[in-house]
C-alpha cells in the first residue's frame, strides 16, 4: 500500500536546525510528502531521536520545499490533476498562514511569510512557480484560482528584496533568489492569465533586478564574491532558473559573460571524476544539493555547454541512487534559443585572482590552494589550505560544513584546526587575506602575512612530471612553534623513517603517496591523532598529522604523487639553500626552489 501524502498545515521555520545536538549531523528526513513529523522524534544515525519546536520547524521547511519541487515533477510528467490540486490546496495555507511575517524567526534573518526567511519563501516560491508555467504550457484550466498565490508570492519577494537593498545588499545572495522568485510568480501567473510576461524590467533588467545583482556579485574571475561553492551554485542556479523562456542571444553580453565564467569556475574546480570541492561554508555530502547540482547542469549545458560538468552530473546521480527523482530530465528546452557556444577545457593550472584560488591537476592529483578574501559570514579561517583530490577520492578535502545552528560544530569546521594548512602557536589564524605572488603554467606561490602577528607564510605548489610539490615557508619574528597541517579524508598510514623522509600513503578509489620533509637540522616531531573528517559526519574520525617545530623559522615540504602515475619517485630531499630535489625511478631528478 502506497504511503499517504499530504501537506503539512503548519509555517515552516529554519532548516539549518534539522541537526542532532549530540552529534551534528544533520537529522534523517524521513518520508516529507507524508507531511508528518517522523513519529518517536527526528532520528539521528547514531540512534537518536530529537525532537523540539527548531527541529519540528526545520522539518517543516525540508516538507514543503520537497512538495514544492514534487509539484513540479508532477507538472513536467503529465499528472496535471494532481498538480492543480494541491496548488489550490497550498493556496488556500498560503492565504491562512502567511498573512504576515514570520514572528518566530531570529533578529538576524531577513523575515519570511511561510518561513522564518524570506530566502526560504523565495525558494520555494521558484519551484510553485515554475510548476504553473508548465501546467500553463498545455492548458490554463482551473488555474484562475492560483493567481492569489502567485500574486502574493510577487508581493512578497518585492518586498523582501526592497528591504535588502534599501540595506545596500544588492550583492546580497538572497537579492538572486527574490529576483528568481518574482520572475517564476509573475511568469506564472501571467501564464494563468493567458496574457505576455511584462515583468522583464522589474525582475531582470531594473535597478535591483537579476543582471544588476549579477553585475556587482560576481568578480572578474567569475566567482561569487562570498568564495564558496555552494553559494556560487546557489546563485548560478537562482539565474538560469530566472532565464526561463528567454533567448540566450537575448541577455545582456556582459551577463552572458558572468553565466559563462561561473560556470567555468565550478568546471575548474571539479575533479574529472566530478567532485565539487565544498570551498567555504556549504554541505561536504548532502542528498538534496545532489539534487540541486543535477538541476544546475541540466540548465547550464542549454546556455553555455560545458563538457567538464557532465562528471558532476554523473557523480551526484550516484550519490542520489534511489533518491534521484529524475527533474533534471524534464528540464529541456528551458531557453528561447539555441545555447552559446561551448566552453573551453580547463588549463593544468588556473588561478582565480581576486576569490584567491589557485587550481593545479596533472598525473592524477587534483590540488587547490586557498589564498583569497575570508568570505564574509561564510568564510573559514584557512588560508594557505591545500585540498587534495584523485578523480573520485577526496584524500585531503576541503571538509565542508554542518548545519549552522549547530554552533560549536560550525564553529570547529571553520577553524584553522580543521583545515590542511598552518598554525602558529596553537593558535586560530585571524580573518585575513593572502596575497597571490605569482604563477605561470605549472606552479603558483602565495603569501598570508596577517594570519599572525609578525609572522609571514608562503606556499609554493608546483606540477612536476608524475608528482606534485609543495613547499610551505613559514617565517616568524622571534621563536614560535610552527605546525603544518595534514588533513586526510580518507583512511592514511604514516611512517617515520630511520633516515629520509616522512612517508604516507592515502587510500580510497585512488592511493596516493606522500613523502614528507623540512629544513635540515630542524627539530620536526610528527604527531598523529584522531580528528573529525568531513562535516557530512563529524564523529567518524581521520588521522590528522600535525608536523611542529620551534623555530623562527622553517620550510616543510611535501612530495605527492598518485599510486597510478609514473615514473615513481624514489627520493626526496631538501637542502639548507631552499633546495627540493626530487629523484624518479628511471634515474632522473628535477629540483623546485622555494620562494619567499
Amino acid at each position: 500500500m502506497a504511503a499517504l501524502r499530504k501537506i503539512a498545515r503548519e509555517r515552516g521555520g529554519w532548516w539549518h536546525a534539522y541537526v542532532c545536538p549530540a552529534h551534528g549531523m544533520e537529522l534523517d528526513h524521513g518520508d516529507l510528502l507524508a507531511g508528518v513529523f517522523p513519529a518517536g522524534g527526528a532520528r539521528c544515525a547514531y540512534g537518536c531521536r530529537v525532537d523540539d519546536e527548531a527541529v519540528r520547524g526545520a522539518w517543516l521547511v525540508l516538507s514543503h520545499q520537497a512538495w514544492a519541487r514534487h509539484l513540479r515533477v508532477l507538472a513536467h510528467r503529465g499528472e496535471r490533476a494532481q498538480a492543480v490540486e494541491r496548488l489550490v490546496e497550498y493556496a488556500g495555507l498560503y492565504a491562512e498562514l502567511a498573512t504576515e511575517q514570520h514572528g518566530e524567526a531570529q533578529t538576524w534573518m531577513l523575515r519570511g511569510r511561510l518561513f522564518h526567511q524570506a530566502l526560504t519563501d523565495a525558494i520555494w516560491a521558484v519551484n510553485v512557480g515554475h510548476t504553473v508555467i508548465t501546467l500553463a504550457e498545455e492548458s490554463t484550466e482551473h488555474l484562475a484560482a492560483l493567481l492569489p498565490l502567485l500574486d502574493g508570492l510577487e508581493r512578497a519577494a518585492l518586498d523582501a528584496r526592497d528591504v535588502l537593498t534599501g540595506q545596500g545588499h544588492l550583492a546580497s545572495n538572497y537579492t538572486a533568489w527574490l529576483n528568481a522568485a518574482g520572475v517564476a510568480a509573475s511568469r506564472g501567473a501571467a501564464a494563468a492569465r493567458g496574457q505576455e510576461w511584462d515583468g522583464a524590467k522589474q525582475w531582470l533588467e531594473g535597478e535591483h533586478g537579476l543582471y544588476a545583482h549579477l553585475r556587482v556579485a560576481v568578480a572578474e574571475d567569475g566567482w561569487e564574491w562570498e568564495g564558496s561553492t555552494y553559494y556560487h551554485g546557489f546563485v548560478l542556479r537562482a539565474a538560469l532558473l530566472a532565464l526561463r523562456s528567454i533567448d540566450p542571444a537575448a541577455v545582456p553580453s556582459d551577463v552572458v559573460d558572468v553565466l559563462a565564467a561561473m560556470t567555468d569556475v565550478l568546471a575548474t574546480i571539479a575533479t574529472a571524476g566530478g567532485i565539487l570541492p565544498a570551498l567555504h561554508d556549504g554541505p561536504y555530502l548532502r542528498g538534496p544539493l545532489a539534487l540541486e547540482w543535477l538541476e544546475l547542469v541540466a540548465l547550464a549545458q542549454q546556455l553555455v555547454p560545458c563538457p567538464a560538468l557532465d562528471a558532476v552530473a554523473g557523480r551526484a546521480r550516484d550519490e542520489l541512487g534511489a533518491h534521484d527523482d529524475g527533474l533534471d530530465r524534464e528540464l529541456g528546452g528551458w531557453f528561447a534559443g539555441p545555447p552559446l557556444p561551448e566552453r573551453p577545457v580547463p588549463t593544468p593550472v588556473t588561478v582565480f585572482p581576486t576569490a584567491g584560488y589557485a587550481v593545479l591537476h596533472h598525473a592524477g592529483v587534483h590540488a587547490l590552494l586557498d589564498f583569497g578574501p575570508h568570505g564574509g559570514s561564510h568564510g573559514h579561517r584557512d588560508k594557505l589550505s591545500l585540498y587534495l583530490y584523485g578523480n573520485t577520492t577526496p584524500w585531503q578535502p576541503d571538509p565542508g560544513q554542518v548545519p549552522y545552528a549547530h554552533a560549536e560544530f560550525r564553529d570547529l569546521y571553520a577553524s584553522t584546526e580543521a583545515h590542511p594548512t598552518f598554525r602558529v602557536d596553537g593558535a586560530e589564524q585571524a580573518e585575513c587575506t593572502g596575497k597571490l605572488l605569482g604563477s605561470d603554467g605549472s606552479r603558483v606561490t602565495a603569501e598570508v602575512t596577517t594570519a599572525y602577528e609578525g609572522v609571514r607564510a608562503v606556499r609554493q605548489v608546483a606540477l612536476g612530471d608524475s608528482y606534485l610539490v609543495d613547499l610551505l615557508t613559514v617565517t616568524a619574528e622571534d621563536e614560535r612553534q610552527l605546525t603544518a597541517q595534514l588533513r586526510p579524508g580518507v583512511a592514511l598510514d604514516i611512517q617515520l623513517q630511520a633516515a629520509g623522509p616522512v612517508r604516507t600513503t592515502w587510500y580510497g578509489d585512488e592511493t596516493l603517496h606522500g613523502w614528507h620533509t623540512h629544513t635540515p637540522g630542524a627539530a620536526v616531531r610528527p604527531v598523529t591523532r584522531p580528528g573529525p573528517g568531513p562535516a557530512d559526519d563529524p564523529q567518524r574520525m581521520r588521522t590528522r598529522v600535525d608536523f611542529t617545530a620551534k623555530s623562527d623559522r622553517i620550510t616543510f615540504a611535501s612530495v605527492y604523487q598518485a599510486a597510478s602515475a609514473g615514473p615513481a619517485v624514489t627520493g626526496v630531499q631538501l637542502d639548507g639553500d631552499g633546495l627540493l630535489t626530487v629523484s624518479l625511478a628511471d634515474d632522473s631528478t628535477a629540483r623546485f626552489r622555494t620562494e619567499d
